[in-house]
This record gives C-alpha cells, structure tokens and sequence, in this order.
C-alpha cells in the first residue's frame, strides 16, 4: 500500500515529508465539523487528527526572537492532489492569538486516511472552501518571497492620486 505524503517547506528549522501515520505520533483531536458545499449542500463529518499549530511549531518555524511579534507576519500556503490551495495566517492557529482548532484530520468519520492524505480542517469555517482533501504541501512563510510592501507617500492614498 502507497502512502500519502505531506510536504513541509519554507521558513522552517526542520522541514519533513510527513505521511498520515507519522501524524499519528502527535496528540490526537476529534472535531465535528459542518460545512455548506456549493456542489452537495450541507455536510456533517467527525474528523481525528493532530492539530496544524502543533505540527508546524515542532517543525521550527523561523520566528525573529528579536522582532516584537514577528510569528504574525507568517502565512501557512496549503496546497492539496487535486490542486485546491487554502491560506491561514499563523495568529488564526496561534493559542496567543485565533487559537483556531485547524487539524490535519488523518480519518474522517472514523475512516483512516492513509492513502489518500491528511485534509486540512477548519471547523470554524461555515463554508468548505478552506477544506482541502489529499494535502501535500504546507509552506511556511515569513518572507513572501521577497515581495515587500512600497512605503506609502505621506498624505496620499495612492500615487496616481492627484
């Protein structure tokens, strides 16, 4: 049997490839989730599996100790088989900040998920756009690719403004 595997890359002291029964080593969370699906209308399922802040913590990410609350400027890029993408900011997982109970469910409805990968969970959410099925890769990112804001010109809301 082929397993699955997750990827974690970016801004991250540690990164692994990780499959469903290595995400099994984490402590386990059971979440009841319902979501309105454009395609299929309301759905209702128990997911298991680790939480994403606590995988992604001992995975290292690269927080500067000497920037005042420099973990709020990272993105979590989540990409799945079928090409879905979904993007968290690191303050939704954060217990400091959203403590949201995102997991890298490894069974739904008590259906293992070896084969076809973790999905990402995010009970809050009302709407299933976030849910991705089959992940294989998690990028952290506190850099966005050297992409940096242009300082705003003082007064002005644009510089095409008059």
């Amino acid at each position: 049997m082929t397993l699955a595997e997750l990827v974690l890359t970016g801004d991250l002291a540690r990164p692994a490839r990780l499959t469903v029964p290595d995400l099994l080593r984490w402590p386990q969370h059971r979440v009841r989730s319902s979501f309105e699906c454009a395609t299929s209308g309301i759905q209702h399922h128990a997911f298991t599996g680790p939480r994403l802040y606590d995988v992604l913590t001992a995975a290292g990410p690269g927080f500067d100790p000497a920037r005042r609350k420099d973990r709020l400027r990272f993105l979590i890029a989540v990409s799945g088989a079928d090409g879905h993408h979904a993007l968290l900011s690191w303050a939704e997982i954060d217990p400091d900040f959203g403590h949201a109970p995102v997991l890298l469910g490894v069974s739904i409805d008590d259906t293992p998920l070896d084969r076809a990968g973790p999905q990402l969970v995010l009970p809050q959410d009302r709407c299933g756009a976030r849910h991705i099925s089959g992940i294989t890769g998690i990028r952290v990112d506190g850099g966005y690719g050297g992409w940096h804001p242009a300082p705003a010109t003082p007064g002005r809301v644009s510089a095409a403004a008059p």
